[in-house]
């Protein structure tokens, strides 16, 4: 078992506090701070105990130095500072002699927020390709690693993996509820088995897709993953999100043959087709060339919650369709009624699932809610991740001199 931050002493100690504030910003707009409101919990019980807090995180994807103008995590400081009633320091540059001074000056209580660490990618990919040397340079702003970032333990970065091994180290309170989580619910679940699975690209999620295949008795695809096998079965996407990797389509096709009886395809889309530039918004089953298909249609609602209603122990990851748009959010809006009238074991994971549970009014209606995306899916078909495996278990921390 892995030590948490209670097995710890972090009395007085300037704590590396890796959380995970990748949140979605619109118009330069947190348009949901629930990743942020469940790091409080770590957060106060640094506070309580007089520990020097000192918060990584990263924000967005930043490949570039124009993606940094973006993706400042300064703006999480107002927010995380009315959400504790305290003021916060913020950090610029994570490596610099004045940020290490910041930390060595800091008080029993307060807390220092450091800059996103995706800025280090820029241009030597510094945090997402695992360096040791800046590890360390960061390891010596704490004298303690807590992990609170179950979204990124799948990540071999730098703030993740690399910077516990300089420190003695514990998870947080978000992570510890995760895995006794994943570990109840979906790693020996009751069957059968449901996993729906929406998103945009096929490629990200097909080693995971292969992981869960094994284990799931019903694999219910919506987005442009369902598109992806639907092109590879020669079905009509029209113009939709899909992969065109001769590859990937092969692999498709592998899997789909194998695994024939598991595989859940929409029956009909609603998409939207264009005359004369003017759209056209319909459910179909007919996909003409330049349609896009944006959500599923009724008859795949239906298919959908007969499935849901004869499942054991159902896992979310993903929408239904393009919920933001308000003539495409219906297929998701169904979906997720469906689930809280079957009334079975639901796990939700994913930031834009919980996003959408958010906005759709589902807030608070489901009570097993991952904020992983990606390491939800892995953690559950590996049983491990990097992140996690970074970590002491109990009565074997090891103190590496800086």
């Amino acid at each position: 078992m892995k030590q948490t931050i209670t097995d710890i002493n972090i009395d007085n100690k300037r704590v590396l506090l890796r959380c995970d504030f990748n949140v979605p910003i619109k118009n330069g707009n947190v348009i949901d701070n629930t990743k942020i409101v469940k790091s409080l919990e770590t957060i106060n019980y640094l506070i309580t105990h007089n520990a020097k807090i000192i918060i990584l995180s990263h924000l967005g994807r930043v490949k570039t130095e124009e993606d940094k103008r973006t993706n400042s995590l300064y703006i999480i400081k107002p927010i995380l500072e009315n959400l504790l009633n305290k003021k916060i320091s913020f950090a610029s540059d994570i490596l610099s002699p004045d940020t290490k001074q910041m930390a060595l000056n800091l008080q029993p209580g307060e807390i220092l927020l450091l800059e996103n660490t995706r800025f280090l990618d820029v241009p030597n990919k510094l945090e997402s390709k695992l360096n040791e040397e800046i590890a360390q340079k960061i390891a010596e702003l704490g004298e303690v690693y807590i992990f609170d970032a179950f979204a990124v333990a799948h990540r071999s970065h730098t703030s993740v993996v690399g910077i516990p091994r300089f420190l003695p180290n514990a998870i947080g309170f978000l992570v510890a509820k995760e895995v006794a989580m994943l570990n109840n619910l979906v790693i020996n679940p009751e069957h059968p088995f449901t996993v729906l699975m929406g998103g945009a690209k096929v490629d990200d999620k097909l080693p995971i897709i292969e992981s869960l295949l094994p284990i799931c008795d019903h694999l219910l695809l919506s987005g442009g993953i369902a598109n992806s096998f639907l092109n590879a079965l020669g079905l009509s996407t029209g113009a939709s999100l899909k992969t065109n990797d001769p590859e990937i389509i092969n692999k498709l096709k592998e899997l789909m043959l194998k695994y024939k009886t598991k595989f859940a395809f929409p029956l009909d889309a609603t998409i939207e087709r264009t005359y004369d530039e003017k759209p056209l918004i319909k459910a179909t089953n007919n996909i003409e060339a330049d349609d896009i298909i944006k959500d599923i249609g009724p008859k795949t609602i239906t298919k959908y919650t007969n499935i849901i209603n004869n499942s054991a122990t159902i896992f979310v990851n993903g929408t239904m369709g393009v919920y933001e748009e308000n003539e495409f959010k219906n297929g998701t809006i169904e979906i997720f009624n469906a689930l809280k009238n079957a009334k079975k074991t639901t796990v939700i994971g994913g930031g834009d699932t919980i996003s959408a549970l958010n906005n759709l009014g589902f807030k608070d209606v489901f009570a097993n809610i991952s904020s992983g995306g990606g390491a939800t899916l892995e953690y559950i078909a590996k049983k491990s991740l990097p992140g996690l495996d970074a970590i002491s278990e109990e009565d074997t921390v090891e103190v590496l001199d800086l």
